[in-house]
């Protein structure tokens, strides 16, 4: 109880919101019915969900065979269900070669070396993506220079005396992965260098990387494929093979940098031109303005359109398929379709590459909200 004080105000304790407006009701109201249209709109979307989730879910889950075994296990879950159901029995058994290729796929002792790889290169990442671990410096000079040949050494085997693992017989998720941070590794300073020099003065530069810029962005990916089978290897002598993966490296890193270099070129348009100014003022040179005044503030604007052209290109991997390289989705058709598994597990297999290529895609733009956050420096009101 309050006791009234002469002269004073008396303040009454604070209350709860009413339920109607606060907590899950109050959400509802407020995005789901909170107009007659909304209201038929969340009525729909609710049957949509009714409709396909729980089917999704007897079809994946419920009723899916997991035992390790052959085709018998998914064709009794089918006979069981009445219906066609996920076949995962058909993933465990075909998961070498769904991941690591044919080469690894069928030399599973062999599989220890791609698995390395892919730990050294996760322990980079975190690493690297982790806050106030030391050393970041270093690590990423390392990840730079070195790991590629490491990468290389071990993938392939020549180097270390290992059993050799021709580049063609790559292939799989360890394909993909390859070909993707490769591209997106090597496009990003290009695609610098070309939006730098499309901002320049100097006539020679800017007119070589416009035309470099709109000739890769002019070509499809699927043109520029081919491009890379057919002409790089005329550019070499008769007897020298050029890798049909080097061919594929090559071809989306050009591709990619010119993505790379508009999304960078409309950062450095949106910059007020104040910042150069002031930097001209301090009597910095015009390296110095741009390493340090103009380029930071340039990629941090930019950040959602490069990450956005890494998700496609990411993406788009599955097109080295016209050149003869069997990526994670070509992997999954092509195991799917043999005879040992064809007619029970071919959804299954698009189904799985697709739940790879969403965790990825979704954990990039993921750490790309985080870091656009970290980053804004802009006080909002």
């Amino acid at each position: 109880m309050f006791k009234t004080v002469p002269g004073k105000f008396n303040f009454l304790p604070a209350r709860s919101a009413p339920t109607a407006n606060s907590g899950i009701i109050g959400w509802a109201k407020t995005n789901l019915f909170s107009s007659p249209l909304n209201v038929l709109l969340t009525l729909i979307g609710m049957y949509l969900i009714y409709k396909t989730i729980p089917p999704f879910i007897s079809w994946a889950i419920i009723d899916a065979s997991w035992g390790y075994g052959d085709r018998t296990l998914c064709e009794q879950a089918n006979e069981a269900a009445g219906r066609s159901t996920a076949c995962w029995t058909y993933v465990r058994v075909r998961a070498e070669q769904i991941l690591f290729g044919p080469f690894y796929g069928q030399n599973t002792d062999e599989i220890w070396r791609p698995i390395l790889v892919f730990i050294v290169f996760a322990a980079i990442i975190a690493w690297l993506l982790t806050e106030r671990t030391p050393f970041k410096g270093y690590v990423a000079a390392f990840s730079l220079i070195f790991f590629p040949f490491f990468a290389f050494a071990f993938l392939h085997g020549e180097w270390l005396g290992l059993k050799i693992a021709p580049t063609g017989q790559w292939g799989g998720f360890m394909l993909t992965l390859v070909i993707a941070v490769t591209g997106i590794v090597a496009a990003l300073p290009i695609g610098i260098l070309m939006a730098l020099g499309r901002q320049s003065d100097l006539p020679v530069f800017k007119a070589l990387s416009v035309i470099f810029i709109e000739f890769w962005r002019g070509a499809p990916l699927v043109t520029v494929l081919f491009m890379a089978s057919v002409i790089f290897p005329l550019f070499f002598p008769a007897e020298v093979d050029f890798d049909k993966v080097a061919r594929a490296l090559i071809a989306i890193t050009l591709f990619q940098s010119a993505y790379t270099a508009e999304a960078i070129r409309g950062a450095l348009d949106a910059l007020p031109k104040g910042q150069g100014e002031a930097a001209d003022a301090l009597g910095l040179g015009y390296w110095h303005k741009t390493l340090f005044i103009i380029l930071p503030q340039a990629l941090k604007i930019s950040i959602p359109a490069i990450v956005n052209t890494f998700i496609e290109l990411f993406k788009d991997t599955s097109l080295v398929y016209i050149i003869g390289l069997l990526d994670l989705l070509q992997m999954s058709r092509a195991t799917a379709n043999s005879l040992e598994w064809r007619g029970v597990s071919d959804i299954t297999a698009f189904v799985f590459a697709a739940l790879i290529f969403f965790m990825f895609t979704s954990a990039m733009a993921a750490y790309s909200r985080n870091l656009e956050r970290k980053l804004d420096t802009e006080h909002k009101n």
